[in-house]
C-alpha cells in the first residue's frame, strides 16, 4: 500500500526522493516523510498529509540535503495518520532509520518484549517495533546491519518491503521484501530503491526486482548482493531492462491522471490485442494459452479470483467464457476464497486477475490453488510483478502504468484479454461456429474505434453530472453482460465522489431496492439494444412510475428508452458480449465529472490506495 523510495549515489538525494514519492502517491497519501544523510548527520522530516506538505515542511531547513536518502508515502495500517506515525522511524539510539510497506502481524508480543528490555516507543506503528528489534539484535549479537536485519526478519510474521539505514555505515542501505514489491535501479555509480520503477525511470533502464524472502545490501562502489533471508544463501541476479517510459507516467496535459487514462483506452485496448488478434486470418494467438491449451480444454471448471474492479472484469468474463466456450465458471472474491476452505481440484483452472500484480489477497488465493494442484493462470498489467511470477502461465494486459487510484483502462484491457482467451477456447472446443468466431474477431478489432466514439459523450456526461452532483445516493442497473458494468459504475462513483451508490441486476430491483426510488433518486440504467433489452425497458417503466430520475446508456438511434428516460447517453452498436467495453465509458466520465464538481481529489480519493499489498 505505502510507497518507498531510496537513493544512494552522487546526486542530490532530496530532489530524487521527493519526485519519486510524488510518483508513488497512488500507493498511499495520508502522510509522508524523508530521511537524508550528508556524511555527518542523519536528518528526518515527516508530516501528516501529502508529499507537497512534506516539501513545504522540509524546505524550511536550509541544510536539508545529502547524497543518501529514503522517503515514504503512507497508507495507514497501525496508527492514525499523523506526524509521529509517519515514516521514516528511528531506533531508540537514533542510529537506525527504516521505511516500511506492509504489516508486521506479531508486532505486539515483540513490542512487549522490547519494552521489558528498556526500549521506548513514540508511535503506534508496527514499523517502529521492527527497527528497534533490528537494533536490539545488532547490539546483542555485535553484528553488522545486514546480518541484524536478516535475523530480525526471521522473527517477524507478516508482509514487508523495507529499506534500513545505519548512520554509522553511511555508504549502504539494506533492503528486503516479503509480499510487497521492491525494485532496485542500477545506475552509473548510483542505486535507486522504490516500490516500482516509476521513481527512477529517467535515470536508468536497468532494475532488479527482489523476490519474496530476499534481501540485498545496496552499497556504493560495490556490486549488489542478494541473499535469501531464511538461510543466507546467495541469489543469482537477474537484471531486467525496463519497458516503461517517462511520458506514460506524466499527465500529458490532462487535469487528472484518471481523465488521461480514460482517454487512453482506445489505444491500450488495441495494444492489448495487438499481435494476438489476427482478424483477417481468423487467428488468436496467445502463448500462455497455446502452451497450456490441453489444460484449458480438459478443465472441469474455471475459478476466477480477483478484488475490486478486477472482480467486476471477472464477472464479465464469467458470462463470456460460459457462453463462448461452455466451461463452468465461478467468480470469487480473492479476500474470501482462502478463508472458506474452498473445494479445488486438479482439473480446475484458477484465473487470477490483478492490475498491479501485487494484490495480497489474490496472491494468497494463488498459493492456496497451487497447493491443491490447480493450474493457475494470471492476468495482470505489471511486467515482473509477483502474480506474473507466482502463476503457472498468464497474459499481460498492455494498459501501461495506471496512476489514478480508481481503475479505468485496466478494467477494459482485462476484459479484452479475457475475451481473447474465451474466443480461443471456443474455437478449439468447437462451441462456436466459424462464422460467429470470425464475426467476433472483426467486432473486437473495431472496439477501439467505437470507444473513441463513446468518449464523445464526455460533454453530455458533464452536463448530467452538474444536475446530480449533490445527490446523496445513486442506483445502477444492468442485465446480463452489463450487470457487472452496473457494479463497476457504482464502484467508480463511490470511490471518487463519496456518493453512496449500489449496482444491481435490473430484475432484482423489485426485490428490495425499488423501495429507495423516489423523485430524488437518480438511477443509471445500462440499456443497449441487444440481449435483454425488452426486460430492461420494463424495469425503466417501473422506475418512471415511481418518479425516479433515469439516466440511460443506450445504443445510438434508440427511441424507445429515449421516450422514457430523463437523460440519454448514446454509444455505438456492438455485440452483447462486447458491449461492456463501451457501456463502461460514459459511466467513467460521469463519475469523473461528479467528483470534480464536488471538489474531490479524483486521482487520490480518501482512504484508498492503488496497490493493496496487505490483507
Amino acid at each position: 500500500m505505502c510507497g518507498i523510495v531510496g537513493y544512494i549515489g552522487k546526486r542530490d538525494a532530496y530532489s530524487i526522493v521527493i519526485k519519486g514519492l510524488k510518483r508513488l502517491e497512488y500507493r498511499g497519501y495520508d502522510s509522508a516523510g524523508i530521511m537524508l544523510h550528508d556524511g555527518k548527520e542523519l536528518k528526518v522530516s515527516k508530516t501528516k498529509g501529502k508529499v507537497t506538505d512534506l516539501e513545504e515542511v522540509s524546505q524550511k531547513d536550509n541544510n536539508f540535503f545529502g547524497s543518501i536518502g529514503m522517503g515514504h508515502t503512507r497508507w495507514a495500517t497501525h496508527g492514525v495518520p499523523n506526524d509521529v506515525n509517519s515514516h521514516p522511524h528511528l531506533s531508540n539510539s537514533g542510529n537506525l532509520a527504516i521505511i516500511h510497506n506492509g504489516i508486521i502481524e506479531n508486532y505486539e508480543p515483540l513490542k512487549k518484549e522490547l519494552i521489558k528490555r528498556g526500549y521506548v516507543f513514540h508511535s503506534d506503528t508496527d514499523t517502529e517495533v521492527l527497527i528497534n528489534l533490528i537494533e536490539d539484535v545488532q547490539k546483542k549479537e555485535n553484528i553488522k546491519l545486514g546480518k541484524a536485519v536478516q535475523i530480525a526478519l526471521n522473527q517477524v510474521v507478516g508482509a514487508y518491503a523495507i529499506a534500513v539505514f545505519d548512520k554509522n555505515k553511511p555508504d549502504e542501505i539494506i533492503v528486503a521484501r516479503l509480499g510487497s514489491p521492491l525494485a532496485i535501479g542500477i545506475g552509473d555509480g548510483e542505486f535507486f530503491i522504490a516500490s516500482d520503477a516509476s521513481p527512477f525511470i529517467e535515470y536508468t533502464s536497468n532494475a532488479i526486482y527482489l523476490e519474496d524472502e530476499e534481501m540485498a545490501i545496496v552499497r556504493l562502489h560495490k556490486p549488489i548482493k542478494v541473499r535469501k533471508i531464511k538461510d543466507d544463501s546467495l541469489v543469482d541476479l537477474y537484471v531486467q531492462e525496463l519497458k516503461m517510459n517517462l511520458e506514460q507516467i506524466e499527465k500529458g496535459g490532462y487535469d487528472h491522471f484518471m481523465m488521461k487514462e480514460i482517454y487512453e483506452q482506445p489505444n491500450v485496448i488495441k495494444d492489448t490485442y495487438r499481435g494476438r488478434l489476427l482478424a483477417n486470418k481468423g487467428i488468436i494467438q496467445m502463448a500462455g494459452v497455446e502452451d497450456n491449451l490441453e489444460k484449458f480444454l480438459n478443465a472441469d471448471r474455471i475459478i476466477i479470483v480477483a478484488c475490486g474492479t478486477s472482480w467486476h472484469a471477472g464477472l464479465v468474463a464469467e458470462y463470456i467464457f460460459e457462453e463462448f466456450a461452455r466451461i463452468p465458471v465461478e467468480v470469487e472474491y480473492a479476500s474470501e476464497f482462502r478463508y472458506r476452505n474452498p473445494i479445488i481440484n486438479k482439473k480446475d483452472i484458477v484465473v487470477a486477475i490483478s492490475q498491479s500484480g501485487e494484490t495480497a489477497d489474490t496472491l494468497a488465493a494463488i498459493k492456496l490453488a497451487k497447493e491443491n494442484g490447480a493450474f493457475v493462470f494470471g492476468v495482470c498489467n505489471v511486467v515482473g510483478s509477483s502474480i506474473s511470477r507466482e502463476t503457472d502461465a498468464g497474459a499481460y494486459t498492455h494498459a501501461g502504468p495506471e496512476i489514478g487510484v480508481a481503475s479505468t483502462k485496466a478494467f477494459t484491457t482485462q476484459i479484452t484479454v479475457l475475451t481473447l482467451i474465451a474466443l480461443r477456447l471456443a474455437k478449439a472446443k468447437g462451441t462456436m461456429s466459424n462464422s460467429d468466431f470470425h464475426r467476433y474477431l472483426l467486432e473486437l478489432e473495431m472496439i477501439p474505434e467505437k470507444v473513441e466514439e463513446a468518449l464523445e459523450t464526455n460533454e453530455i456526461a458533464k452536463k448530467i453530472a452538474g444536475i446530480y452532483k449533490d445527490s446523496p445516493n445513486c442506483l445502477y442497473l444492468g442485465r446480463g453482460y452489463n450487470f457487472p458494468v452496473a457494479l463497476e459504475g457504482a464502484l467508480k462513483l463511490k470511490e471518487i465522489s463519496y456518493i453512496h451508490a449500489e449496482g444491481y441486476p435490473a430484475a432484482e430491483m423489485k426485490h428490495g431496492p425499488i423501495a429507495l426510488i423516489d423523485e430524488s433518486m437518480p438511477v443509471v440504467v445500462i440499456a443497449p439494444k441487444m440481449g435483454h433489452y425488452d426486460k430492461v425497458v420494463s424495469n425503466i417503466q417501473e422506475i418512471k412510475s415511481r418518479s425516479g430520475k433515469i439516466i440511460a446508456v443506450v445504443t445510438k438511434g434508440d427511441t424507445q428508452v429515449r421516450d422514457l428516460a430523463d437523460h440519454v447517453i448514446e454509444i455505438p452498436e456492438t455485440s452483447d458480449a462486447l458491449s461492456p467495453l463501451l457501456t463502461t465509458i460514459p459511466l467513467q466520465l460521469l463519475s469523473y465529472h461528479i467528483a470534480v464538481m464536488r471538489g474531490c481529489n479524483v486521482d487520490q480519493p480518501r482512504n484508498l490506495a492503488k496497490s493493496v499489498t496487505v490483507e
